[in-house]
């Protein structure tokens, strides 16, 4: 029998180590090296080299044809964007969120729609009874789906029990970090088990063709948590984004590779589960009957959606020698710091003994770069309290040399404010207005930019 050797794995990155140590070398997470044991390679193993004794490959050329895989839609429009046009058979898709932002409740959702358009699916809790399943479901209404549920957390039942007959087309596994091997030491949760029960689980998919879907828990920062080789080992990564405080959840794939990266879906939390909301712009969009100083709409763009936000400014004046606050919500502080730097140093607008507060209305998170013409127009607005018009959004992106630089897709942005009754543009110069009936106004600097703001010309 091959003798037993122990390591320590952290349970952040998945680092081994020899010996344990109050902190990962790795990724400096304290107390996060958990002890865990590998059987020793036998002599033969490490006499005997891997070159010769195996099966040959059969070797494809990279121009080979291929069928394109097929796709499981699952009804919801909206996930089905972020996946890219459904579920891809044979996959495994791992959906990560904070605790109570619904990632449960959406799969269900998804599960009960494929179950009544007449696919077998499998739902398979490891936290929660079938019971309490069964009883969320009639709350949302699809009590009726012929969904087959099971509470377990032995992935050598779970894998028995599916082998027994026809796989299922999906199969949803919630959460990875509950599912137990019987072939690895360790308790559920740790580096090794989720690693394992997740392997074996993504080899079944491979093999019987059927969609997995595993549920993963975040950490305090918001990552998935588990060894980050959980990530790379799936085919899809989601995750389900929002704040509690607020109705709308958003669904974004950070890794796809049966389509693009960086799409959307967004809901609305209901009575009845999650919502599909088809226009996004009108959940961050205030109602605006006059002119506010301070406010500007801005066209992010997440994937190929554009999304209207409204970036909020307040800039107050200190009558004391105190130190001036930057606040910020939704935005980077870093690039409120840099565009209040180059306003300063390259157009003369003193914000230096004033506190600056930045929010992006409706608790959305941009990080496109386009927004740094709007930030400063809100900026400018709240400074000298003159309103930018109603019927005008504003994108672009600002360099330290105070240039107006042009971004990506202006015309998904533009289009996007047309169709929500928008009437100018304030644009870098040279924007496209092909096909667009805004009235456009292009700038070359922030000062030119500035000027036009405060009605110098």
């Amino acid at each position: 029998m091959a003798k037993i050797q122990k390591h320590y794995a952290c349970q952040a990155c998945g680092a081994v180590s020899p010996r344990w140590a109050g902190q990962c070398a790795d990724c400096g997470a304290w107390n996060s090296l958990i002890e865990d044991a590998v059987a020793k390679p036998t002599p033969f193993q490490a006499k005997h080299s891997l070159q010769a004794g195996g099966r040959t490959l059969h070797l494809v050329g990279l121009d080979s044809d291929i069928a394109l895989p097929p796709r499981l839609p699952t009804g919801l429009a909206e996930l089905d964007r972020a996946l890219g046009g459904g579920f891809v058979e044979g996959s495994a898709t791992l959906i990560g969120g904070d605790p109570g932002i619904g990632k449960s409740t959406l799969l269900l959702q998804a599960a009960a729609r494929l179950a009544l358009g007449g696919h077998s699916v499998a739902y398979v809790s490891g936290e929660e009874a079938a019971d309490q399943v069964r009883l969320r479901a009639r709350r949302l209404g699809l009590g009726s789906a012929p969904v087959m549920l099971a509470a377990a957390t032995s992935t050598r039942d779970i894998l028995t029990t599916l082998g027994l007959g026809a796989p299922p087309r999906l199969l949803v596994i919630d959460s990875i970090q509950t599912m137990h091997s019987d072939l690895i030491e360790g308790a559920p949760g740790t580096v090794t088990q989720v690693r394992a029960c997740a392997q074996e689980l993504i080899r079944f998919a491979k093999e019987r063709g059927t969609a997995v879907v595993l549920v993963g828990h975040v950490t305090k920062d918001g990552s998935i948590a588990g060894p980050r080789v959980l990530e790379h080992m799936v085919d899809t990564v989601l995750s389900f984004e929002g704040e509690r405080s607020h109705q709308y959840r958003i669904l974004r794939a950070i890794k796809n590779r049966f389509g693009g990266t960086e799409e959307i879906g967004v809901f609305a939390m209901a009575e009845a589960g999650l919502a599909e909301v088809a226009n996004p712009s009108a959940l961050f969009l205030t109602q605006r009957d006059e002119s506010v100083s301070g406010t500007t709409v801005f066209p992010a763009l997440e994937g190929t959606r554009p999304v209207l936000v409204e970036i909020q400014a307040l800039v107050v004046r200190l009558s004391s020698g105190a130190t001036p606050r930057r606040a910020v919500v939704g935005w980077d502080s870093g690039r409120l710091a840099m565009i209040l730097a180059v306003l300063e140093a390259r157009c003369g607008l003193s914000f230096s003994t004033s506190e600056v507060y930045l929010n992006i209305a409706g608790g959305y998170r941009v990080q496109d770069p386009a927004a740094d013409l709007a930030v400063a127009a809100a900026l400018i607005s709240a400074l000298s309290e003159r309103p930018v018009p109603v019927g005008a959004i504003a994108f672009g992106e600002i360099a330290l040399s105070g240039e107006v630089r042009p971004v990506a897709h202006p015309g998904l942005r533009l289009k996007e404010a047309v169709k929500l009754g928008f009437e100018a543009a304030l644009v870098p110069a040279g924007a496209s207005s092909e096909k667009s009936s805004l009235a456009l106004s292009g700038f070359k600097s922030l000062n030119g930019f500035v000027d036009h703001m405060l009605g110098r010309g």
